[in-house]
């Protein structure tokens, strides 16, 4: 059985350990993210476990992938736990409505560690994930996919997720084509 666990002191060995075997919890900025957060986590590990949990958006502007600083929106992380880190799950928003800025890719990214694809996980953290968004007011929540990506396609369709189009991400991303899909909450 999986779970969506707050990230904690008592989790940070195993998730740190999955970092360690190259997993990334970024699915765009990969092995950078992964760096990022392994030296947070020598620096001071509780500071970055506080950084996971900005529902306030008090912390630091994001670097999109081209070295571009934008905002940050309201924003948490939980990591997905089977007793050990599985994977990892973050949800942000925009404070009194659904939608987003053009900047942000969706409201929900995933990523699992390689060695526990294929088992569920992705699509019951997404599940356990859809009530966060209900209980700060969302009516909806929009998350996306690239076209080769039948896996992440599949999670969210398992999730009354249906394709509302296609688009080309902000240059800031690489432009490449992606799909956007729709949860109604």
């Amino acid at each position: 059985m999986i779970e969506i666990v707050r990230p904690a002191l008592e989790h940070l060995p195993s998730y740190k350990a999955a970092l360690e075997r190259g997993w990334s919890p970024d699915n765009v900025r990969l092995l950078q993210a992964t760096r990022e957060q392994l030296e947070a986590i020598e620096k001071d590990p509780v500071e970055f476990l506080a950084s996971l949990d900005d529902r306030e958006a008090k912390g630091p502007p994001i670097t999109l992938p081209d070295g571009t600083k934008v905002p940050r929106l309201p924003g948490f992380r939980r990591w997905i736990w089977d007793g050990e880190a599985a994977g990892s799950i973050g949800f942000r928003w925009q404070k009194g409505t659904s939608a987003l800025p053009s900047r942000v890719l969706g409201h929900i990214g995933y990523a699992v560690v390689p060695w526990k694809r294929g088992r569920g996980y992705a699509t019951e953290a997404l599940r356990l994930m859809l009530d966060e968004a209900r209980a700060v007011g969302l009516d909806y929540v929009e998350i996306t996919a690239k076209p080769d990506n039948p896996a992440s396609q599949k999670v969210i369709t398992a999730n009354r997720g249906r394709l509302v189009g296609r688009f080309f991400e902000d240059a800031a991303y690489g432009g490449a084509e992606s799909l956007r899909f729709r949860i109604d909450l």
